[in-house]
């Protein structure tokens, strides 16, 4: 009987897909094991989060979900932002067309539907907008679909900037080396933890979308929670002028999930590489954690766009080879011994 009662049941899909299956499993651990042999994924690299609002779990989160709660198997380079279920029920209410709902069909499956996409965002226009409020309790609305755990409207945009930037900490943790020198191998281990260590330190850097940030040069939206589209990686600045603010209303937070934390010198392509050709070369004790760390996980790099502002091609933009290491700082040289004056004898 308390075997049963240790056990949970849920409700698991695989990523991009709508097909939902029963699981059962006593932790975070066999809930994997059992979900990637049902949904044929890969062990490595795999994770779950919750279907509504994309938080990935942990042992401990595990064992505080509802029964039958909705969740997500994910592998590899898969996210998952939560924000479409939301949409679908944005679409259910009296005030969407017909073109909207054919917008949002294609929404998930075509990323050349620009178009579409552009319809469901006009729809948003002239909504009710409740940006003045904060707390769960005055606009209720707002939270529908996000855990009790977020009571503020700036809490939750918080998280929300923090679970992108650890999606990042992922890539960079699961590298592949080309190398297969046990030592190249702990010397990039060795680099990446002290890179994730500073971010640790700056808490996942959550205040880029928390309005409540008190310096402004620390957040991307004003006190009121306006953002700006800052333009596509080649460009000084959007010239659609395209801006949202995600704490008026519950359909603006949730269309907030399609603009994009855009690299300027890539991550995948640039960053990453180079990252590892430097610990090949080098020990980890030479690199510039903190070039890296810039490069990857703050605004140094990282430009908040619209959806049409994100071009989705080579940026061709390098590295600075003379900052990916610590200057050599000179020590003085010791005095040879026996030379200069020699005190007198008297």
């Amino acid at each position: 009987m308390c075997a049963l009662e240790s056990t949970k049941s849920v409700k698991l899909r695989s990523f991009g897909e709508t097909n939902k299956y029963g699981v059962a499993a006593k932790d975070l651990k066999e809930l994997l094991k059992k979900g990637c042999k049902l949904l044929k994924k890969p062990m490595n690299c795999a994770r779950v989060c919750t279907y509504d609002d994309g938080t990935e779990l942990t042992e401990e989160y595990f064992k505080t979900l509802p029964r039958n709660v909705e969740l997500v198997l994910l592998s590899g380079d898969e996210a998952w932002n939560g924000f479409m279920d939301e949409i679908a029920g944005l679409l259910s209410k009296d005030r969407t067309s017909s073109q909207l709902l054919e917008a949002a069909r294609y929404f998930r499956s075509d990323d050349r539907s620009a178009k579409r996409r552009k319809l469901l965002a006009d729809s948003l226009v002239g909504l009710e907008d409740h940006s003045e409020m904060e707390s769960r309790e005055d606009d209720q609305e707002w939270f529908e679909g996000l855990l009790p755990r977020f009571k503020t409207k700036s809490a939750y945009m918080k998280s929300n900037c923090e679970r992108r930037i650890r999606g990042y900490m992922t890539e960079l943790e699961v590298a592949k080396i080309s190398s297969q020198s046990p030592r190249v191998k702990e010397e990039f281990a060795k680099t990446a933890r002290g890179i994730t260590d500073l971010l640790k330190a700056d808490r996942y850097n959550g205040r880029y979308f928390d309005r409540s940030e008190v310096e402004e040069k620390n957040r991307l939206c004003t006190a009121q929670g306006w953002f700006t589209c800052q333009g596509a990686f080649d460009q000084d600045l959007c010239k659609s002028l395209h801006s949202i603010n995600p704490y008026g209303n519950k359909e603006s937070r949730i269309n907030f999930g399609t603009w994009n934390l855009d690299h300027r010198i890539e991550k995948k392509r640039t960053v990453i590489p180079a990252l590892v050709d430097a610990v090949q070369n080098h020990q980890s004790s030479a690199i510039n954690l903190t070039y890296f760390y810039r490069l990857l996980f703050t605004t140094d790099n990282l430009r908040l766009v619209h959806f049409v502002c994100h071009k989705k091609v080579p940026h061709l933009l390098q590295c600075d080879s003379k900052k990916m290491y610590k200057r050599a700082t000179k020590t003085p040289k010791p005095k040879t011994p026996g030379k200069g004056k020699r005190p007198r004898i008297k």
